[in-house]
């Protein structure tokens, strides 16, 4: 796994103006090089004010819409069309904007899917999804995704991967989450095996209520105790930060990216 790096943006704003740039490079090369790409959305405030962003950036153009697959780290296990569900607010933000082929979108079902009101056997179908897109260049059960977003909550959770909960201990690639701290209490996730397969994971971070845990998670605390501390990728990952969130940092960790 990869050594974090650490970039530090003014401010929100910026943040997500500059990780939007950032993403459409990332996302044209991948696709130059292998004719696709992927990338794994996540929620919260900063992951959609991104796809804003990406939405409105003159090059959006540049990105090959028809040949991205779309992924989620994570979901609220609710209905298609939930406002809170994190894929209605990035059909909103970016994907009901931009010419994607629908077939390379994959949301994670909800209790209106074919498993029904089933959280244990949603997860298992979107742990399937992901193994027959796995080719054998990606030496594993789960693509390689290019790019894998992640939100850090306070207390240091990625996805749904809350501390201390049973889903840190778990090898499968999706699981149920049941009794989350955070409501809705049902929900499906990524886990740290599946997370840690994508070439390249960019943790956001926006806000001083984040601070204590961006720090945690640079500090090589332990996976359980801070999940975020273990989401690395296979050959690079980064914090993307804004002022605030890394003002517990020490002054040799974050890198200035802007004025």
């Amino acid at each position: 796994m990869s050594a974090p790096e650490v970039l530090v943006h003014r401010d929100a704003p910026l943040l997500a103006k500059a990780v939007a740039a950032r993403l459409v490079i990332r996302l044209v090369d991948a696709a130059a090089a292998r004719g696709a790409a992927s990338v794994v959305l996540t929620g919260g405030g900063i992951g959609t004010a991104v796809l804003a962003e990406l939405s409105a950036a003159p090059a959006a153009d540049a990105v090959d819409w028809r040949h991205l697959d779309v992924w989620w780290g994570d979901e609220r296990f609710l209905p298609t069309g939930h406002p809170d569900r994190n894929e209605t607010g990035a059909r909103e933000a970016l994907l009901g904007k931009v010419d994607i082929d629908p077939d390379r979108v994959h949301p994670m079902p909800g209790p209106d899917g074919p498993d029904g009101d089933d959280p244990e056997a949603a997860a298992a179908r979107y742990a399937a999804w992901l193994n027959d897109a796995a080719r054998p260049e990606d030496h594993g059960q789960v693509p390689s995704f290019d790019v894998l977003l992640l939100g850090i909550g306070p207390e240091g959770h990625v996805a749904s991967l809350f501390p201390g909960m049973p889903a840190l201990y778990d090898d499968r690639l999706v699981v149920a989450v049941r009794g989350s701290p955070k409501p809705p209490p049902t929900r499906l996730s990524l886990t740290l095996p599946a997370i840690c397969a994508a070439r390249e994971v960019w943790v956001l971070a926006a806000g001083e209520e984040k601070a204590g845990a961006v720090q945690l998670a640079l500090s090589g605390a332990g996976p359980v105790q801070v999940p975020a501390a273990a989401a690395r990728g296979r050959q690079r990952t980064l914090f993307l930060l804004d002022r605030p969130a890394a003002s517990r940092l020490p002054p040799e960790l974050g890198r200035p990216a802007s004025p």
